[in-house]
C-alpha cells in the first residue's frame, strides 16, 4: 500500500478559483471531469503545481458549448484528439475528452473518444502520470501510480516496449522523470526497453529532443540519470559526440556549493562542449536557439584560459568584455574541468565579481578623439580600440587626468 494520501481535499486550487470553476462547468449534467496527470502527481508529493490539465467524459463539441455559455474563451488547440484549451483570464487549461488509442504510429495516433477512466489512464506513459482527482479531492488510481510515486519508482504502464514504440521520445522522458521523481536504480524493464528502442530516437524532431534534454539536465537527479544514459549507450546517440561526465557531475556540485541556480545551457556545455566544433554540432543536432549557441560557443572559445590563478584585474577585464552571463559560464566551465574543490574560495571570489563590481562604460568616445584632431574614418576606429584597450589594461581608471593621458597617447599614435 502507498503511504501517500488517496485524497487532495486540502488543495486550494482544486476547490477555489478557475480550476474549480471549470470542474463545476464540466462535472455535472451527466458528464464527469477530473484533474489529471502532473498536477495530481506534484500535489501529492508536495511539489509546486504549475500546468493543470483536465479530462472529461464530455465530447469536444459539448465542452465548447458549455464554455461559450459560461463566457469562457475556448480554443480548439487539438480538437481532432479531443483537446480544447479554456482560458480563465490569462490562464490556459487544457481540457481533453477521455480517449483510447485505436492505432498508433510514432507520435501520431488514431483515437476514439470514450467514457472509461481506466482505459484513458492505461494509454498514458508512466504510472505516476496516470493519476486523476475528482473535485471532491478523491484520487483515482487504476495502474498502481500511488504506490510507484510513494516509492519514487518511475515505471511504464503495461509493456514498456510498446509504450516506447508509440512515441520514442518516451525514452528521454523516462530518464527525465527518473531524474526528477525517481530514487535508486532505474526500472530494469524500462531501461531494457529504452536501450532496445534507441534507434527510434533518430526519427524524432530535433526540437522535441532538445526540450526533453534541457529539462533533464536541470532535474534534481540529473547526474545519475545522465550516467545511466551514458552506460546504456544512449547519450552518444543523442549528443553525437563523447560526453564529459566528470565535468558535468562537477558542474552540478559547484553550482550547489556556490549557490548558483541550475542552468541547462551551462550544464550542456559541461557535458558536451570541449571545442568550438562541439557547439556547432549541438546547434544543428538539437536545433538550439541562437542565444544558446552563442553561450556554448563562448564557453568553448575561452574556458582553457581561465584558472583560479587569474589576477583580479584580468578577471575584471574578462567580465567587462563578456558580460555577466558569459563570464559566469566560462568561469564555471573552467572550474568544473580543474582539479580544484567545489568550494574553492578563489573561484568563489571570481564568481561573485558581477555582484560586487559594477562594470563601467568606457569614458573615451569618438568625440574625445576627434577634438584631439583625428578625423572620422578608419583611423578614428583604430584609435578608439587602442584607447579602450589601454583603459582596460590600466584597470579601468576613473581619474580624469589618467583618462585624458590615455586619449592623448591614442591620438598621438594616429597623428604622428
Amino acid at each position: 500500500m502507498s503511504g501517500l494520501p488517496a485524497h487532495l481535499r486540502d488543495a486550494a486550487w482544486l476547490v477555489n478559483g478557475p480550476v474549480a470553476q471549470i470542474l463545476d462547468l464540466l462535472d455535472r449534467d451527466g458528464e464527469e471531469a477530473r484533474v489529471v496527470g502532473g498536477a495530481v502527481r506534484n500535489a501529492l508529493i508536495g511539489q509546486p503545481v504549475h500546468e493543470i490539465d483536465i479530462a472529461t467524459t464530455a465530447q469536444p463539441d459539448e465542452v465548447l458549448r458549455r464554455a461559450q455559455n459560461a463566457g469562457l474563451r475556448a480554443v480548439p488547440t487539438g480538437i481532432d484528439h479531443g483537446t480544447i484549451t479554456l482560458l480563465s483570464g490569462d490562464t490556459p487549461f487544457e481540457v481533453t475528452t477521455l480517449r483510447e488509442d485505436v492505432e498508433t504510429y510514432g507520435r501520431k495516433a488514431k483515437v476514439a473518444f470514450g467514457r472509461d477512466w481506466r482505459r484513458d489512464a492505461e494509454r498514458r506513459d508512466f504510472t505516476m502520470n496516470a493519476l486523476s482527482v475528482s473535485r471532491d479531492g478523491v484520487v483515482h488510481d487504476y495502474v498502481g501510480g500511488l504506490a510507484d510515486l510513494d516509492a519514487r519508482h518511475v515505471r511504464f504502464i503495461g509493456d514498456a516496449t510498446q509504450r516506447i514504440a508509440e512515441d520514442y521520445l518516451r525514452i528521454l522522458r523516462f530518464f527525465r522523470f527518473h531524474a526528477a521523481y525517481g530514487e535508486g536504480e532505474p526500472d530494469p524493464a524500462a531501461l531494457h526497453a529504452c536501450i532496445a528502442g534507441r534507434e527510434g530516437l533518430g526519427a524524432l524532431s530535433r526540437e522535441r529532443v532538445r526540450t526533453e534534454l534541457m529539462k533533464l539536465l536541470v532535474a534534481r537527479g540529473a547526474a545519475a540519470a545522465i550516467q545511466a544514459m551514458a552506460e546504456s549507450g544512449l547519450l552518444v546517440t543523442i549528443l553525437g559526440g563523447v560526453p564529459y561526465l566528470a565535468s558535468f557531475t562537477r558542474m552540478i556540485a559547484i553550482e550547489a556549493a556556490a549557490g548558483a541556480a541550475p542552468d541547462a545551457v551551462r550544464r550542456l556545455g559541461a557535458l558536451a562542449v570541449f571545442v568550438g566544433e562541439d557547439a556547432d554540432r549541438l546547434f544543428e543536432r538539437l536545433r538550439l536557439s541562437n542565444a544558446e549557441f552563442d553561450r556554448l560557443r563562448s564557453m568553448a572559445d575561452g574556458w582553457r584560459r581561465v584558472s583560479a590563478g587569474l589576477s583580479a584585474p584580468d578577471a575584471r577585464a574578462l567580465l567587462y568584455r563578456l558580460g555577466p552571463t558569459a563570464f559566469s559560464d566560462r568561469l564555471l566551465l573552467a572550474w568544473s574541468r580543474s582539479q580544484d574543490a567545489a568550494d574553492d574560495s578563489r573561484w568563489r571570489t571570481f564568481l561573485e565579481l558581477p555582484a560586487r563590481w559594477q562594470v563601467p562604460s568606457c569614458p573615451i568616445g569618438a568625440a574625445d578623439l576627434m577634438e584631439r584632431g583625428i578625423p572620422k574614418g578608419p583611423a578614428l576606429g583604430a584609435a578608439l580600440r587602442e584607447a579602450e584597450a589601454a583603459w582596460i589594461a590600466a584597470d579601468f581608471p576613473s581619474d580624469a587626468a589618467v583618462i585624458a593621458a590615455i586619449a592623448d597617447r591614442a591620438t598621438a599614435n594616429r597623428t604622428s
